[in-house]
C-alpha cells in the first residue's frame, strides 16, 4: 500500500479477483443472499412505502422491480428493490457491524447485470465484492458511525454499492477509485426515524444502492473523485465516524483472500439484529409455562452500544407508536415473542401494536447494562423474570442465532424465502421458479422476467 490510498489499494484487490475462483462457502452465501432479497422483496411489494417509492418518478429501463409487472432503469431498480428488502428489517446481517449486505449489493448487482448486460460470473464477483466490502467498512471503526447518528447500512452501503456495481461493470483500479471517491459525497443517512418509527431507514438499502451504481457510471465516464475518501482529513470516516483514525488494515488486508462475508447471518424474526436473542430467550422462557400475568418484572442485561436504539427512550419503546417502531423495542419484541411465539412478519401489525396482552407486558420489562457485554463481537440475550410469587427465573443465549454460531441451515433459508413469498401472495409455483433461477443465476446469462408479476 506504500503510496497508495486505501480506495486505490482496495480497487487493485477488487478489479484483480476472478469469481471462478471465490470459495465455496463465499459462493454460496451470495447464492443464499440473492434467495433472502427476493423473498423479502415479494414479501414487502405490496407495502405502503414501497408503493410509495414506486410512484415517485421512475424511468423506465430494462431491469427488474422484483414482484412488480413494469421495468425501470436500474437506478430505479436498486431503489424499489433495496427498500423492499430492508424495509420489514428481516434481511440479512453482519454482527461486527452491525450493517445489512444483502439488501443493499443483491439490488446492486441485479439491476446493473440486467440493465447493462453482464453475465452470471460478473454478478456473483459483484455481490461477492459489495458484501466483503461493507462488512469490512464496518470493523475500520466498530460502533463510532452509530454513534455519531447515522445508520451504517446507508453510509457504508454507498461506498459498497459503488464496488460492487464496478466490479459487476468490470472497472479497472482506478475508476474503482474514483467510483468510491464519488460515492463518499452520495453517502449519508441518520438515524431520527426512532423517534417515531417513520420510513426512512426503510428507504437507505435502496437509496445507497442507487448511488452506488451512479457513482460508478460517473467512474466509468471518467468524472474523478477524491482518492482519498475513506481515511483523509475530510473523508468519508471523519465525516460520519468523527475522526479519520481507524484500523483500515481491516478493510483491505486479506480482501478476496479472506471472506469476511461468509460470517453473514441470515435472520429468524423480523426485527432490530441485537433485539434477536432476547426474542429466542423469551420463547424458551413462555415454553417453561410461565403466564405473562404472573410476571411482576423482567430485567435484561443488555450492551451499551444498544441502548439508543433499542431500549430508550424506555417508556416509548414500552409502549411503541406504530408497527414500525416495535420493530425496534426490545421490550415489545421481548412480548411478542413471549406471546406469539414469533417475532415474525405477522407480529408487527396494528393490532399487535394495540394488543394489550403485549402492551402490559411490555410495560414490565427494563434493562441494566452490563459493560462485559462482547457487543458488537456477540450478540447476546437474557432475561431475569421476577414472579408475583417472589421466585426468579433466568435465560441466556450467548448468540445470534442465524450467525456464525448457529448458521440458518439452507432448508431454513429456503423455508423462509417461501414464507416471504406466500405473504407477498405469490403462489408456490412462482416461487419455487424463483428458487431455480437463483440457484442457476452464476452460470450464462442473466434474465430476471421470472421474478416479475
Amino acid at each position: 500500500m506504500v503510496g497508495k490510498t486505501i480506495g486505490e489499494a482496495l480497487g487493485e484487490c477488487i478489479a484483480a479477483l476472478d469469481p471462478a475462483q471465490l470459495p465455496a462457502a463465499a459462493r454460496t452465501m451470495a447464492q443464499n443472499l440473492v434467495l433472502d432479497v427476493v423473498g423479502l422483496c415479494v414479501a414487502a411489494r405490496r407495502s405502503d412505502y414501497v408503493q410509495a417509492v414506486a410512484a415517485s418518478g421512475l424511468a423506465p429501463g430494462r431491469a427488474t422491480a422484483i414482484g412488480h409487472a413494469r421495468t425501470v432503469d436500474a437506478a430505479g431498480s436498486a431503489l424499489i428493490n433495496g427498500t423492499a428488502a430492508h424495509g420489514e428489517d428481516f434481511d440479512d446481517t453482519f454482527e461486527g457491524g452491525p450493517v445489512h449486505a444483502g439488501a443493499v449489493v443483491v439490488p446492486t448487482v441485479l439491476a446493473v447485470a440486467e440493465e447493462f448486460g453482464a453475465d452470471g460470473l460478473a454478478l456473483l464477483k459483484g455481490i461477492a465484492v459489495g458484501a466483503e466490502t461493507i462488512c469490512r467498512l464496518s470493523l475500520v471503526a466498530p460502533m463510532r458511525v452509530h454513534k455519531a447518528g447515522f445508520h451504517p447500512t446507508s453510509v457504508f452501503g454507498t461506498m459498497a454499492a459503488a464496488a460492487a456495481a464496478g466490479a459487476t461493470l468490470g472497472l479497472d483500479p482506478p475508476r474503482i477509485a474514483h467510483a468510491f471517491g464519488i460515492a463518499g459525497s452520495m453517502a449519508g443517512g441518520i438515524i431520527e426515524y426512532l423517534a417515531d418509527g417513520s420510513w426512512t431507514k426503510r428507504l437507505h438499502a435502496g437509496w445507497a444502492a442507487q448511488s452506488g451504481i451512479r457513482a460508478a457510471l460517473l467512474a466509468r465516464a471518467g468524472f474523478v473523485g477524491p482518492l482519498s475518501v475513506f481515511e483523509g482529513a475530510h473523508g468519508l470516516f471523519h465525516g460520519f465516524a468523527r475522526g479519520s483514525f481507524g484500523d483500515y488494515g481491516r478493510l483491505v488486508d486479506g480482501f478476496g483472500a479472506d471472506w469476511v462475508l461468509e460470517t453473514l447471518a441470515f435472520k429468524p424474526f423480523a426485527c432490530g439484529t441485537m433485539a434477536q436473542p432476547y426474542v429466542d430467550c423469551a420463547i424458551r422462557l413462555a415454553r417453561r409455562g410461565i403466564a405473562a400475568d404472573a410476571i411482576d418484572e423482567i430485567v435484561c442485561e443488555v450492551a451499551e452500544g444498544t441502548v439508543h436504539r433499542l431500549w430508550e427512550p424506555l417508556a416509548s419503546k414500552q409502549a411503541p407508536p406504530n408497527p414500525y417502531a416495535a420493530k425496534f423495542s426490545t421490550p415489545f419484541c421481548i412480548a411478542a415473542g413471549f406471546i406469539l411465539g414469533d417475532a415474525g412478519l405477522a407480529a408487527f401489525t396494528e393490532a399487535t401494536v394495540a394488543d394489550p396482552r403485549l402492551r402490559s407486558l411490555a410495560q414490565k420489562i427494563r434493562y441494566v447494562v452490563n459493560p462485559a457485554n462482547p457487543y458488537p463481537r456477540a450478540y447476546t440475550g437474557h432475561l431475569r423474570a421476577r414472579l408475583k410469587t417472589g421466585k426468579v427465573v433466568e435465560d441466556r443465549q450467548p448468540h445470534l442465532r442465524g450467525g456464525a454460531q448457529e448458521p440458518l441451515s439452507l432448508a431454513e433459508i429456503e423455508r423462509k424465502f417461501y414464507a416471504n413469498a406466500a405473504f407477498g401472495a405469490w403462489p408456490r409455483e412462482k416461487a419455487e421458479a424463483a428458487r431455480v433461477l437463483v440457484a442457476r443465476l452464476f452460470e450464462g446469462s442473466v434474465d430476471l422476467a421470472p421474478l416479475r408479476d
